[in-house]
């Protein structure tokens, strides 16, 4: 299993290097040291915690649908002409930009600081790795 330094989980955990020694502690995450005698936490495990603590705010539209990718933040920039627009959200850490008609941003009513979701659907994902490898 991946072994992450506690800097490195506290990023991506959103907290602090601190509060990961004190997880370590208390028992959220299994502390270990590594071959430099650092202290490491276990990749999986992390992932764990990371999903568990995960709070994403409710989808205003309840919709159903098949999409798993639903990204739910505030409206953070408008950039339209006569027929096309620029949409930008933030959800949580994540800038999710969408290209639309200006038609379709007037009949939802998006503007600065409302709430939308951003529903992806795609056939093609590519996943990185901090190794410099690829996966489609």
């Amino acid at each position: 299993m991946p072994q992450i330094r506690i800097s490195e989980a506290a990023r991506f955990l959103g907290v602090s290097d601190d509060t990961v020694r004190r997880w370590t502690e208390n028992g959220t995450l299994t502390g270990h040291k590594d071959e430099s005698g650092r202290l490491v936490v276990d990749g999986l495990e992390l992932a764990h915690v990371a999903r568990a603590q995960a709070q994403l705010p409710e989808d205003p539209s309840r919709a159903g649908s098949s999409a798993r990718n639903r990204f739910i933040g505030l409206v953070t920039g408008i950039t339209a002409d006569k027929v096309m627009a620029q949409v930008e959200l933030q959800c949580g850490p994540f800038r999710v930009v969408s290209l639309m008609s200006s038609e379709a941003v007037r009949e939802l009513g998006i503007e600065l600081g409302s709430v939308a979701t951003a529903v992806v659907k795609a056939t093609t994902v590519i996943i990185e790795t901090p190794h410099g490898k690829s996966i489609v």
